[in-house]
């Protein structure tokens, strides 16, 4: 043996999953590049423009204008739902106004109960964190959580006794119970507008995807992965938007028959794959607005159009909200991806909200707002966010003082103010989120002045003061607090859609299957692949986490697409659609 001595192992360290570099540039250009405006932004702002105008006309006529922050609390409720079928859209917005309702009764009693700065800015930061779950989990869509934040930690901050709170809170429901049939009265002239808006896009975005199919390998010469995920995107949110329409119509079923060959568009893209042309689609996209064209019958469409009906029976069962409330626990579970964005808002509000205090700041709820608004899916989208709200705020103080001596003339002034802006930013914010606050930031100020006039110079040093400190807070809690379970997010999209993949490929194969179950097992595939893109747009924009598997991501997107396309031409082609001259 050797005399020389064997030098002990030390103990293997458990090896750690290799981090992304947090080294990443943030362009500020594409933070403040403007966008083509929405086609739908008028009915969001004719909406909350009825919606204020209402109570804050019958408390001006009674004299009592002091109430309009209670009643504008309600009111906001209208800018939601406008996206959701009208059935869908009357339990969502009741829920809203319940969710505005519980969040203010929150805070009202609170600020009666004790006016310490620092409880009142530990609330407001628990507000926002539980506020800002539940609008993710709940996927209620713009304008989110900021709405709720804003009015609950406006009013942690107001004067307030325990004995008024049931009368502000009645206001709120009042104004809130109106908002609600403003926001549904519309199905009493068009009962199926949503559905048809989702079809068009739908239409125009497998048209668009049919006119540059590609080679469908992901090279160079492909122009079509973005197209491909943008159109399963549409033509699934179509579906869901039909599924939760109610009863079927004849509208109804035009316009399912249409998302078919939308389907079969964007699925088997190219000549000869049996497919409407690109020229029609758009054609049949622009028709959904009168009366909606009866394309040609898909060979197996009645099939797919009987699975429909039978899942939508499931949806509206007992079985079925069940089924949709256990999702909605399990996206707020412990293993959940809210976790760390809950516990990112929650830091970001707190120090936001402390830090102005310390500065001086009487009511810093601004700063909890700010805060509260930069907190998204992930640090890309709050850097975006941060450079997007601080330019409005600045720009939109400027407005206020500009526009604050016409306020200031009489109440119906001040009214009619509000409800300018409010239409300017429902108008402005689908180009850009700091265009649409450059008219928030002077509505929630004129707010203020419903209890009276307060100095000019002290509410715009204290504005600019708290969105500085806001974004910087905001910022640097989403840089603090990563959410390193959005590659955890990835992996598991990835199993779910190997999963439907397997699933379609095996319905589509056996000869057995019943059409409706074939059609099922391809909705399903579709919707795995958005939710596969959804989780990686959010993971690949995360600073320290663990490496996205890239590679796979892609790989499972082009699997899905050609799994699509493989059993949409298994189960035959579209009849051949006509010419849209011989229509």
């Amino acid at each position: 043996m050797s005399d020389t001595p064997v030098r002990p192992r030390r103990p293997s360290a458990r090896k750690l999953p290799r981090l992304r570099s947090a080294v990443r540039g943030l362009p500020p250009a594409p933070a403040l590049r403007l966008s083509p405006p929405s086609d739908t932004w008028f009915k969001p702002a004719l909406s909350v423009v009825v919606a204020i105008a209402v109570p804050d006309l019958a408390l001006l006529a009674a004299g009592r204008p002091d109430l309009g922050p209670h009643t504008m609390a309600g009111s906001l409720c209208a800018l939601y739902g406008h996206g959701l079928p009208y059935a869908r859209r009357a339990r969502a917005v009741a829920g809203v106004v319940l969710g505005m309702a519980a969040g203010l009764a929150v805070a009202l009693v609170t600020a009666s109960l004790t006016d310490a700065t620092a409880v009142l800015i530990a609330v407001g930061a628990l507000l926002a964190a539980g506020q800002k779950v539940l609008c993710d989990a709940s996927r209620i869509g713009p304008p989110g959580h900021v709405i709720f934040t804003f009015v609950s930690s406006a009013a942690l901050f107001a004067p307030q006794s325990l004995g008024q709170v049931p009368g502000h809170l009645a206001l709120t429901l009042g104004a809130g119970a109106f908002a609600w049939a403003v926001a549904l009265a519309p199905a009493l002239i068009r009962r199926d507008g949503p559905e048809r808006r989702a079809v068009a896009r739908a239409l125009e975005a497998a048209a668009l995807c049919a006119a540059a199919p590609g080679p469908g390998d992901g090279s160079a010469a492909d122009p079509g992965p973005r197209r491909r995920n943008a159109a399963a995107a549409a033509v699934h949110a179509a579906w869901q938007c039909l599924l939760a329409s109610g009863r079927p119509t004849p509208v109804r079923r035009s316009l399912e028959r249409l998302v078919v060959h939308a389907e079969a568009a964007f699925t088997a893209p190219g000549p000869g794959a049996g497919a409407a042309e690109p020229e029609l689609l758009r054609a049949w996209a622009a028709r959904t607005r009168g009366p909606v064209p009866a394309p040609p019958t898909a060979p197996a469409a009645a099939g797919e159009l009987h699975g429909i009906d039978a899942e939508r029976a499931a949806l509206r069962a007992r079985g079925g909200r069940r089924a949709a409330r256990r999702a909605l626990l399990r996206r707020l579970g412990p293993g959940s991806p809210l976790l760390p964005v809950a516990v990112r808002t929650l830091t970001g509000c707190a120090l936001a909200g402390y830090l102005c205090a310390a500065l001086g700041v009487g009511r810093p709820y601004w700063a909890i707002v700010t805060a509260a608004s930069l907190c998204q899916a992930n640090i890309t989208l709050s850097w975006h966010r941060a450079l997007q709200r601080t330019l409005g705020n600045l720009l939109g103080v400027l407005v206020f003082a500009a526009v604050l001596p016409v306020s200031r003339t009489g109440p119906l002034a001040l009214v009619c103010c509000c409800l300018l802006f409010a239409f300017a930013a429902e108008a402005l914010i689908t180009r850009n989120y700091w265009l649409g606050t450059v008219a928030v930031t002077p509505m929630a100020l004129l707010v203020v002045e419903f209890g009276g006039a307060h100095r000019a110079g002290e509410l715009i040093g204290d504005r600019v003061l708290d969105t500085v400190l806001g974004a910087a807070a905001g910022f640097l809690a989403a840089t603090l607090v990563t959410n390193r379970r959005a590659t955890g997010r990835v992996e598991r999209a990835l199993d779910a859609a190997d999963r439907a993949r397997a699933a379609a490929e095996r319905t589509g194969a056996d000869p057995a299957a019943a059409p409706a179950e074939r059609d099922r097992a391809r909705r399903t595939l579709t919707a795995s692949l958005v939710e596969l893109r959804e989780a990686g747009d959010t993971a690949a924009g995360e600073w320290w986490q663990r490496a996205l598997p890239e590679q796979r991501l892609l790989a499972a997107e082009r699997a899905g697409h050609r799994t699509l396309a493989a059993t949409a031409q298994r189960r035959g082609p579209t009849a051949h659609a006509p010419s849209i001259g011989a229509e």
